[in-house]
């Protein structure tokens, strides 16, 4: 009972978060350069901004149903059942005015025939944690910080405009996702991953909102939410030592898995490459929008 409950506030979650994404995408195309040299007046921008403001706040809510759903299902399960965000976001494109193609169609519905394989394999029970120590999700959450750096500065030469600020805040919010699972968790000390979540939530917050002005939705929230959905999830297995079930159900969840992170990859992917969830044409040519994007 408690494993459903879990579930059904992941997916309360997923839909939240990833509708505060495309809020605040959206607000982010008619706002001025956002900036770290000026971090007060890019602050300000975002916060007197109702869409933006309106956004944030549903995302915060996601959050906080987020939390409340790791401490009563596996890290891995919640991930996995976040996954099918990906195709709401797409959802949420759409009813902006971007036509679906053909492929991300196919994603949505892989995301969702994902969910209902992992429902259907719930009865099996949930995957056990075992008691770990404070190291091993330590050095997940360092070596994210680490990595995200490297991908929000040098690796962003050679990418995509928008891209490697969006892996930076997918990495670090995922990073936020396992401190936080350690912390609900009681890992001692629970102080440091305290800590450690809103270092890691503050970078991606800063990372992800740069990102929107210099991508698409698919291209910037999708990417961040596809490693965010990913990560955590190998993490449960690598750092919290979860276990699949054995037999039908166990195939039923990794052929669920499969298809949720199958469903995110095609729409991330297609975010990449998709010209017309690009920042519309008179948007890009304020001055705000266009230098933010060089």
């Amino acid at each position: 009972m408690m494993l459903a409950a879990g579930l059904v506030l992941a997916l309360l979650s997923t839909a939240a978060l990833n509708g505060g994404f495309y809020l605040q995408h959206a607000a982010s195309q008619g706002l001025g350069k956002l900036t770290l040299r000026h971090p007060f007046a890019s602050l300000a921008a975002l916060f007197t901004n109702l869409r933006w403001v309106t956004g944030f706040v549903t995302g915060l809510a996601g959050w906080a149903l987020y939390i409340v759903a790791l401490d009563l299902a596996p890290l891995s399960l919640v991930q996995a059942t976040a996954a099918g965000g990906m195709g709401l976001l797409a959802l949420l494109v759409r009813i902006g005015g971007v036509r679906l193609s053909a492929r991300e169609r196919v994603a949505v519905a892989a995301s969702v025939g994902g969910l209902l394989l992992i429902g259907l394999s719930l009865p099996a029970g949930a995957a056990h944690t075992a008691v770990v120590g404070w190291g091993l999700p330590l050095i997940w959450v360092l070596t994210s910080l680490l990595v995200a750096g490297l991908a929000a500065v040098p690796a962003s030469i050679v990418l995509r405009p928008g891209a490697g600020l969006a892996i930076a805040s997918g990495l670090l919010y995922a990073a936020g996702d396992v401190a936080t699972k350690a912390a609900v968790s009681g890992i001692e000390p629970v102080y440091l991953f305290a800590v450690m979540l809103p270092l890691c939530h503050g970078l991606a917050f800063v990372s992800l909102q740069l990102a929107f002005q210099r991508g698409s939705a698919l291209a910037t929230a999708g990417v961040s939410s596809l490693l965010n959905n990913l990560l955590p999830i190998a993490a449960g297995f690598a750092v919290f030592h979860e276990h699949m079930p054995g037999g039908l159900p166990g195939a039923l969840r990794g052929l669920g898995f499969a298809g949720a992170v199958l469903g995110a990859a095609l729409l991330a992917g297609m975010g990449r490459s998709d010209k017309a969830d690009t920042p519309d044409s008179d948007q890009a040519h304020r001055p705000g929008v266009n230098a933010a994007s060089r």
